[in-house]
């Protein structure tokens, strides 16, 4: 047998040994899936396990074995660590798994007052994304560490709605400020662009990538947010990969945000505080320049002439 390119002979080996001994104190960081990740063959199971360290104790005589609940990992004693490397045998990488944590107490205190405050937000944001529709499980966008967003992460959800209507939603504006480490609603916002238009691959859709360019002008400019929070902003985004009915002259893409709409609340409750949920309606060139020209009182009394006037489109006819 030729194995990428290198003949035989070639052994496999199937370890199907399991054996509950990951020490939770001890790891840098583990968690658990929950009932409302929407996964309830995996409930009590690890997710996720950083730094893991074991409880020898557990172990037993077990010499070659897989961490319960884990799989991912493949432990092996000390000896066959030794005899491996002895072989020569290539394609494996050793990591300590007993011994001291590699975590301070101060560090684990640390991470745990996050994770709590994680744990807080998150849970009542998807207990309200399900009042709104059938939120997507298996379309949460890939989330974005870094930037501007109040924890540094960037999480975009989709929900679907009746009448065949999707509705991208951001998912951090208001997470709790991460460097502060203390409870909060962040920007006091988050952003729902609805439309009635097929959408085929939400992870590549032009409606994902329009909310991310925005959710990232108002989480890096704070004369943004407040107006945003508060009431009614225009404003205009890259026009890049959008669609060519969209764009301006100048191939940007122009959206009204904060338009009221009975198909949505306007606000709605986190344990820290109120948040508003602010609407993104895209505008086609001709209703900005109407906009910047007249104000926009009229236009938007002649959105909520033709209902559902919030909703985002690519193709329609302009209502001025």
């Amino acid at each position: 047998m030729t194995v990428a390119s290198e003949p035989g002979p070639h052994f496999l080996v199937n370890v199907l040994r399991l054996v509950r001994c990951i020490d939770d104190e001890a790891s840098a960081e583990v968690l658990y899936w929950k009932p409302e990740d929407g996964r309830p063959e995996k409930v009590g199971k690890y997710r996720d396990v950083a730094g893991m360290r074991i409880d020898p104790t557990k172990v037993g005589g077990a010499r070659v074995f897989r961490t319960w609940g884990w799989t991912v990992a493949l432990i092996v004693s000390e000896d066959i660590k030794e005899a491996l490397e002895h072989a020569n045998i290539t394609g494996v990488k050793f990591r300590e798994v007993t011994g001291p944590s590699e975590v301070s107490p101060e560090q684990r205190e640390h991470n745990r007052k996050l994770q709590v405050l994680y744990d807080r937000t998150e849970t009542a944001r998807t207990a309200f994304w399900r009042t709104l529709g059938t939120l997507d499980e298996d379309a949460i966008l890939p989330i974005v560490v870094g930037g501007g967003w109040p924890a540094r992460r960037q999480v975009w959800r989709v929900i679907h709605r009746p009448e065949g209507r999707t509705l991208f939603v951001t998912d951090g504006l208001s997470d709790f400020f991460v460097a502060a480490v203390e409870p909060s609603v962040g920007y006091g916002l988050e952003l729902a662009l609805e439309t009635d238009e097929s959408v085929e691959n939400v992870a590549k859709s032009w409606q994902q990538l329009l909310l991310e360019r925005i959710a990232n002008e108002l989480a890096g400019h704070e004369h943004l947010r407040e107006p945003a929070r508060t009431g009614i902003l225009s404003m205009e985004v890259d026009g890049e990969r959008m669609p060519e009915p969209l764009l301006t002259k100048d191939g940007r893409v122009a959206v009204l945000l904060g338009m009221d709409t009975p198909f949505l609340p306007g606000h709605f409750t986190m344990p820290d505080g109120q948040v508003r949920l602010v609407t993104v309606k895209t505008l086609m060139p001709r209703e900005l320049t109407y906009l910047l020209e007249h104000g926009r009182e009229e236009l938007l009394h002649r959105f909520n002439q033709s209902p559902p006037g919030h909703l985002s489109k690519a193709w329609r006819q302009p209502v001025v």
